[in-house]
């Protein structure tokens, strides 16, 4: 197993490092140097008791050279065979070559201003005498002057900026910089012991995919001094059992279904155990005492270091702490597999709700039912903020909206749960009904609405077209072009190759006869809850203002995996047929399905478009669900 810890620059001190060919040479610039020296001033200024970690310093153990004992053999004095073996036992850096030489650096240039001690040693496998020019040649670097090598050009250079910065900086006292340096300045000591370092370079660099702190973490878990006094055996399968179930949890939360139900898109980590450490570690769920808790930082890797902190503490207990990992990930599992907790801690992430609020109300939950309970109190806390009459639904309902709507996607939260709910009763209808009982529900797809972007658009065009002149004509035309019969539509694209006048407009009377408007809506009527849907952009943008039954094709469209547009026209004013194409998704949230097959309505009113009737009915379908909510939590 590999192995993990918090190393101080001065342990490193005695000890030789080789940069295998495989590496490139050393390549820090001016400012990354000059940062690096800031970084650490503003530390050692802080007055802080914490420390300030390097990233992780990734290395291999090499293996002794076979003529080592010949060179023993051949050692003129004590002295020699000491040097000898001292240089036998050196490590392959892997990674942090850049850091570990910048710190010789620094490390060579103080020296010389203080009392000297014993540094650490660096050879690079490509560059012949790189050690000695490290610890000899470094001062006597001029600017301007030729060196053997690039590599020695930026050591020289990196040397130079030291010299520049300590002079600048005349208020930094060296022997408490280089105090803190040593003492203070800790890299993550990674040991690989069973893996290729070729390998893991490659990772590393080429792919560029830096260590984890789950990665970090797992070194830490599978550490064999963690494990007390186990016998070999025990400790072996113990490792194995914990590294299995690590795999297992990683594997569910790579599953984007599963994830995304629980975080938002965005999250970049190459793994995702990490997000239940994190929450592990802002909670402080092992109970480290303020100092340990102070001493994480705030970096990328504080994670890690909660975790280090409470692995090096006498409380420190590794069945403790992997069980304090499975019981959030089972939390996780159990939301995710149940009808209702899937839904409605679903529908509250996506609302901003954190996972720590959740967790802690399921703890405190006597049971299920409880928390379901809880859940629902939230719910409604969602839908009527900024209401003044809390629980008059019919007042939510009647909600006015700005006329352009500017303002729909306040009656977001409205829409969502009508959706999740009605997904709720469906599965319970048959989960109750002996006969077609099911183990599997279908479930609101959160991932899908999350990746698509789907937001509030209205059912009827909140648009009106005139038709008073040649372009408002050919304009309403594109939008009822989806809707019309095949004979229509060759109608429809005659008129726009037609180029006389009074056969365009016996044309479009023609067509028109098939499309009578049964009544008209105000703006305000156009901008109520009843009229508002969810649709994802990409679909809406690609009928514009279709009439209701045009948009409806394109709907069952891409419920059937094929994303359906509506006409364009060209810069001549000529008819542009869009071909279909396959759509990258076919989610369709039920009530927007529903809504496009008048499945609200109570009786079949005009097919070609969205009736004051068909947006009643839909009305109460929404007004039921948030009656039952108010019921359910005793509201």
């Amino acid at each position: 197993m590999n192995n993990i810890e918090l190393k101080p620059i001065k342990d490193l001190l005695g000890m030789n490092f080789h940069i295998p060919g495989y590496q490139r040479g050393y390549r820090w610039t001016r400012q990354q140097v000059r940062d690096l020296l800031d970084d650490i001033k503003e530390f050692v200024d802080s007055d802080s008791i914490n420390i300030y970690c390097i990233q992780p310093l990734v290395i291999k153990r090499m293996p002794v050279r076979d003529s080592l004992l010949d060179d023993i053999k051949d050692a003129v004095s004590i002295d020699e065979v000491r040097k000898l073996i001292n240089q036998s036992d050196a490590w392959e850096v892997i990674d942090g070559q850049q850091r570990l030489t910048t710190i010789y650096i620094i490390l060579n240039y103080l020296q010389r201003e203080l009392p000297a001690c014993e540094l650490y040693s660096i050879e690079y496998a490509t560059r012949q005498k790189s050690r000695d020019y490290l610890e000899k040649d470094l001062v006597n670097y001029k600017r301007g002057s030729e060196v053997d090598n690039i590599d020695f050009f930026y050591m020289g250079e990196a040397y130079h900026i030291v010299k520049e910065w300590f002079e600048k900086n005349k208020d930094v006292d060296c022997q408490d910089f280089k105090q803190a340096l040593l003492d203070r300045v800790k890299f993550i000591w990674y040991e690989i012991v069973d893996e290729d370092p070729i390998k893991v370079f490659t990772r590393l660099n080429i792919g560029k995919i830096s260590l984890t702190n789950a990665e970090l973490i797992k070194a830490l878990f599978l550490n064999r001094s963690n494990f007390g006094d186990s016998g070999e055996k025990h400790l072996k399968l113990r490792q194995q059992e914990i590294a299995s179930e690590w795999d297992n949890i990683e594997y569910m939360l790579q599953n984007d279904e599963f994830w995304l139900f629980l975080n938002d898109i965005g999250y970049n980590r190459p793994t995702r155990i990490d997000f239940i450490f994190d929450l592990i570690c802002e909670q402080n769920k092992l109970e480290l005492n303020d100092t340990e808790y102070g001493m994480i930082g705030s970096d990328e890797y504080r994670t890690f270091r909660y975790f280090y902190e409470y692995f090096k503490s006498d409380k420190s207990n590794i069945e403790k702490c992997w069980n304090e990992v499975k019981a959030y990930f089972q939390t996780f599992k159990e939301w995710y597999d149940d009808l209702e907790l899937y839904h409605y801690v679903g529908y509250l992430i996506v609302h901003g709700y954190t996972i720590h609020s959740l967790v802690a109300k399921w703890n405190a939950s006597v049971d299920k039912s409880y928390f379901i309970i809880e859940l629902k109190k939230k719910i409604a806390n969602k839908i009527y903020k900024g209401v003044s009459d809390k629980g008059n639904v019919k007042l939510l309902l009647d909600t006015q909206y700005q006329t352009d709507g500017s303002d729909k996607g306040k009656c977001k939260p409205i829409l969502l749960f009508h959706n999740i709910q009605t997904v709720v009763n469906q599965n319970k209808n048959n989960l109750d009904n002996a006969k077609y009982q099911i183990g599997v529900f279908y479930k609101f797809p959160f991932h899908l609405y999350k990746i698509e972007g789907w937001d509030v658009e209205h059912i009827n065009s909140n648009t009106t077209n005139e038709e008073d002149n040649l372009m408002t004509q050919k304009q309403w035309l594109m939008n009822v072009y989806l809707s019309a019969e095949e004979t229509i539509q060759e109608k429809l694209k005659n008129f726009f190759t037609e180029n006389n006048e009074e056969k365009r407009n016996e044309l479009f009377d023609e067509i028109k006869k098939h499309f009578p408007k049964t009544e008209n809506w105000t703006p305000e009527e156009k901008n109520k809850i009843w009229n508002y849907t969810l649709l994802d952009s990409s679909t809406n943008r690609s009928y514009g203002n279709a009439i209701f039954s045009g948009k409806r094709q394109v709907i069952i469209g891409k419920d059937k995996g094929m994303k359906i547009s509506m006409p364009k026209m060209t810069k001549d004013g000529k008819l542009e047929l869009i071909k279909e194409e396959k759509a990258k998704s076919s989610f369709v949230p039920v009530c927007t399905k529903q809504v496009f097959v008048k499945y609200y309505s109570s009786i079949m009113s005009d097919a070609n478009y969205w009736t004051k009737i068909d947006a009643e009915g839909y009305k109460s379908d929404i007004e039921e669900c948030l009656n039952k909510l108010k019921f359910e939590y005793g509201k």
